[in-house]
Formats: C-alpha cells, structure tokens, sequence
C-alpha cells in the first residue's frame, strides 16, 4: 500500500475506464475527495473522458457534491446507478441525451458486484419483471440509446429471469475510517458498510486499481483484526482526508456509527401537516415481531410515529443500507439510523429483501395508476431512478406505498373535527397510466402480495386488480375530495372513517 494525495489518485483513472464508486446517498461513506479530484483534473485537463461509472446507491447531496461533480460533458459515457436524484447533474445529462443512464435495482447492482468478484457469469434476478427495468421494457435506460446494455433477458427452467453482463472494473474510489501500514481497512466512524469489500474484491480480479479515502493511517497491528472490512492485499493506494464528515449534513456522528445511543428526546419528530398523518397511519399497519423496511421519503417518518406509540422495540426496522432495528434517519440523512441493532454489508440486506424476509415494506409513491401501478422513477420530466425500490417492493409480503393525494401546493387544515383542504396540489398523483411502471400491480396480484395505498385524506387496497377506497378521513367529501382529483374511478365500499386521533396528533404542533 502507498499513501498518495487526492490529485496523484485522480491521474490513474485513464479515459474510456470503467470506475466503480462506493457509499451512499448523502455523503455515507463516500470519496468525495477523490471524487472531487476527479472533477478538478477533468476542468484542468479535459482527460480521462468517456467514462464508466457503476455506483449502486446515488451519490450527492442534490446540489453540488458526489457524481453531480462528474456532469461536465465528455467525461462521461455511461452511468449505472440506483437513482439520480442525488446528482441532478446527471439526470440532466442523461435527459439531454449526453450520456447512458441506466438506473437498476439498487440491490441487485449490489448484489452484481459480488458476482464479478467470484467471476461468475453475471447475477440471474427476477428483480425487476414487469417494470420498466425489464429488457422487454426499457431495460431501465433512461439516457442516450445504447447499443450493449448491461442487462438482458433469460429463460431457466421455464422462468424468465435478468441477467447481469460481467463488466470489467478498471479502479475503485472507496472509503473507511482507518488504514494501517499495510493497507487494512476499518469502517469504524461509517454510517454503512455498502460493498466496499465486494467492489475491491472485483476490480482485484480484473486487474484493476483500488483506492481507500480515510481519516487516519495508524501503525501496522494496531487495528483490531475483526473490524478490518478490506484486507491491504486488496488495496493500492490510500489517500488520507482528515477533516472527512461521517455525511455531506453532519459532520461528525458517534451515533451513526453506533459508538452511542440516543434518548427518545434526542430523537427527531413529526412536523405538524399531511405527511404526519400519512407517516401516522402508515405505522397503523405495524404488527409486532414484523420485519419492515422503512423507504426514504415520507415513509421514514412511520420509525418517528412508532417510536412515540412506543412499537420502535416491537418491531424489526430496517433500511436497505444495511442497517437493522434502531431508527432509520430521513432527509439528506437517509440511509443512516440511531440505535440500530446491527450493520450488515449491503449485498447481504438485498439478500433477506429479494429472499422473502421482509413482512411489511413502507415506500413512497409519485404516481398510481388504476390496475395499481406504481411510478417513482420517472414523472414529470424529471429522471429519479429507483434505489432499491424495485427488490423491496417486490419482496416483500405486504407493501404499504404512501404519499399525499396531489402534489405541489397542497394546504390542508383541522379544525378539531374535520380535516378541510384549504388548496388543492396542482398535480394529480391518481392517474389512468403512469408514465414508467416501477411496480406492477398485476404482477404484485400473482405474487400475492397485500399492496395499500396511504393519503392524508384516504386509504386504498389493491383487490383483484382494482384500487378499493376502504378508509376516508373525516370532514372529506368522497366525491369533491377524492373522486374530482382521480383519473380512475375506484371501487368503493362503505369506507371506514380514518381515526380522527391521526388528525389530532399530526396538527396538534
């Protein structure tokens, strides 16, 4: 192993290479001062160019940090990713026709890296049937056309399966806490493990390069060999970045790390509004001893309100980074949690999701169609991606999607009694067709999975291929509120009264 400035690590990436980027979303373990190299070599000398980047979680902090830094055009060709909407430099590339964007399954991307690492002929999924990320589909592009795309579709045994190409990896930009002498690598201060080991362990078999950012290079044997995440046989080069913040928001986080845990009153709560109630009656849906995952979004706020009806201990919370129980964290802090029980290489969470292990999985939604579909990748001409909505949603028993009934400019009130809809949002989430199916209700219908739908202002289930209007809230008229702002007319039933206790505790701030 050598030590070596950012600016040295960014000059071995050569143009057309593949490069491989590890952690997550808001800054959780990511290179950014590699990546940041990267961006400053490419504005000083216009080289490398035409590169390939593979990343499983997006990377940024929807500004100016990440992979956002690689948008400058010609340094790029082509993007796998879980979703964009960390970077919207990228998806704004990829929507002018720029580059290749293929936004896949968060997990099964994970899962690949480890498969190019054992040399196996590619990672075999139904991940991803039914969707836009089938090859029947899109194949889950979302930029410029392309002529070999990284995934294709296969028959075994009578079953249709995706199958991941094996791609050569030519450098790694990964990070940990602490390197030794000799290059073994701890994660000590991270707030996820991801696949950093799988992802060093593929580029080793390619012949490829890898590069650690760390805080600290400490004396040989003096990291305690159970924490050593990435052996130094494994590792070129280390680059040492002491002022790296546990994320792009908090700089320093004992408690992402699992090194403390916090009181109930250091924990966040539910602002006062519409996504209170959502996230509220989300947790309704809570049983005890269930296994969950808790999507980014509105849906993280359902750990916030099972934590103040006292369910946090009854149940199994998890995040698709790798976190288990604790208290998954929302924002730009997504992906991190407090009090968790255990943190797992993220490969390994994707295997529980894809494997049936999940009883409840709480996800947003951007668009819902009449047979149930579900679009969260692509509206409103805006490119999102899925992160790992499609292994969850698909995995697990009973998937609750929740968000509020039209979007942009919504304004709701209580009164005590009734919940009154001061402005209607400006668009309609309740639509004929969605514009790219990133969950397939009929599909979910022979999986025989339970699939509810939550609003502010009602509550649906999937039966038989149908939305079922089962719950209203109190003071909303079925026709003016509900009806009026769908494309679709659902069946309807004699719908329950939503608890006005939703009400009272969400607007009571």
């Amino acid at each position: 192993m050598q030590t070596i400035s950012s600016d040295q690590a960014a000059r071995l990436v050569n143009t057309r290479d593949t490069l491989a980027i590890g952690g997550s979303g808001g800054g959780h373990t990511v290179p950014e001062s590699l990546i940041e190299a990267l961006e400053r070599r490419y504005l000083d000398e216009g080289a490398p160019t035409g590169l390939r980047t593979v990343h499983p979680v997006g990377i940024g902090d929807k500004a100016t940090k990440g992979v956002h830094r690689l948008r400058h055009p010609g340094l790029l060709e082509r993007v796998m990713c879980g979703t964009v909407v960390d970077a919207p430099g990228i998806a704004e590339s990829a929507a002018r026709g720029e580059i290749e964007l293929f936004t896949l399954p968060q997990g099964s991307l994970s899962q690949h890296l480890r498969e190019l690492a054992a040399g196996r002929p590619g990672l075999i999924t139904e991940v991803g049937l039914h969707t836009f990320v089938d090859p029947r589909a899109e194949g889950g592009s979302q930029g410029r056309r392309s002529d070999d795309p990284p995934i294709e579709l296969v028959a075994m045994a009578g079953r249709d399966y995706i199958r991941y190409k094996p791609f050569p990896i030519d450098v790694a930009f990964l990070r940990g806490s602490t390197s030794d002498e000799a290059g073994n690598i701890s994660l000590e201060d991270e707030a996820y493990f991801g696949e950093g080991l799988s992802m060093a362990q593929a580029v080793k078999r390619c012949g490829g390069t890898v590069v650690v950012q760390v805080a600290r290079v400490v004396p040989r044997g003096t990291i305690d060999p159970k924490t050593v995440k990435i052996p130094y046989f494994l590792v070129d080069y280390v680059v040492v970045d002491r002022a790296q913040p546990t994320t792009y928001l908090t700089k320093d986080s004992p408690a992402y790390a699992g090194r403390v845990r916090l009181g109930r009153d250091a924990l966040p709560g539910l602002p006062p509004g519409p996504r209170s109630v959502i996230a509220r009656r989300a947790a309704r849906e809570l049983t005890d001893g269930a296994v969950c995952n808790l999507g980014s979004g509105i849906s993280t706020g359902v750990a916030v309100a099972a934590a103040e009806d006292g369910l946090l201990e009854r149940v199994v919370l998890t995040n698709e980074q790798g976190l288990i129980g604790g208290m998954p964290m929302g924002g730009l802090d997504a992906g991190a949690a407090v009090n968790y029980d255990a943190m797992v290489d993220q490969p390994y969470q994707f295997d529980l999701y894809d494997g049936g292990g999940l009883d409840l999985a709480f996800l947003s939604f951007a668009e819902v169609s009449a047979r149930g579909d579900v679009n969260i990748s692509r509206f409103g001409g805006r490119i999102v991606g899925v992160g790992g909505f499609v292994n969850i949603s698909q995995g697990a028993s009973t998937v609750v999607f929740s968000g509020t009934f039209t979007a942009g400019g919504l304004e709701t009130s209580w009164d005590g009694h009734r919940l009154s809809i001061g402005q209607e949002g400006r668009v309609r989430r309740f639509l004929d067709t969605v514009e790219q199916i990133s969950f397939s209700g009929t599909y979910a219908l022979d999986r025989r999975q339970r699939v509810v739908f939550v609003t502010e202002r009602a509550v649906f289930e999937l039966d038989g291929g149908t939305l079922v209007l089962t719950e209203i809230a109190p003071g909303i008229d079925i026709e003016r509120d509900v009806l009026a702002h769908m494309d679709f007319m659902p069946k309807i039933d004699q719908p329950a009264r939503m608890d006005a206790r939703l009400f009272e505790a969400a607007y009571r701030h």
